[in-house]
């Protein structure tokens, strides 16, 4: 069992995220009106839980393998409807995993057993979402601009 909590805090949508046990999150709206986007909105949240939640099954899997991966980072590109609630209709994940000589049989297959076996967000997202993957291996340590978005 899982137990969270928001809390308002102002201003506008600006609520603080507890986790039971664990760290604080601050979410926020984009939206001008409602919020300043101080922090992910409840939305943006989802894709990163899904990341996550890949992100470590692969992270997992490939150390397990013996693969030489050095990085990972998976992008989530996400469509919304255009009508309420406005769920999620089509995610596209893709990884980039960093390190010399990392075998693209393993990686394809790590990505494979995080969507159809353990990655528990994208068996829920799966139901109302099409999600597609691709990925690449870059033959470099890191990425050159760690956290970069746009990269």
């Amino acid at each position: 069992m899982a137990n969270v909590q928001v809390t308002w805090t102002g201003p506008g949508m600006r609520l603080v995220g507890d986790v039971e046990g664990g760290p604080s999150i601050l979410l926020d709206s984009s939206h001008p009106e409602y919020g300043t986007h101080s922090g992910p909105g409840p939305m943006e949240l989802l894709l990163l839980g899904l990341a996550g939640c890949t992100a470590m099954d692969v992270i997992s899997i490939m150390a397990k393998k013996r693969q030489p991966m050095t990085n990972l980072q998976v992008k989530v590109q996400g469509e919304r409807a255009e009508t309420h609630p406005k769920i999620w209709t089509k995610i596209h994940l893709e990884y980039i995993a960093y390190g010399e000589g990392i075998s693209e049989s393993a990686l394809a297959r790590a990505i494979e057993l995080s969507e159809s076996t353990y990655c528990s967000v994208n068996a829920m997202l799966s139901k109302a979402a099409e999600i597609t993957t691709s990925y690449r291996i870059v033959e470099a340590a890191h990425p050159s601009t760690p956290g970069a978005i746009n990269a």
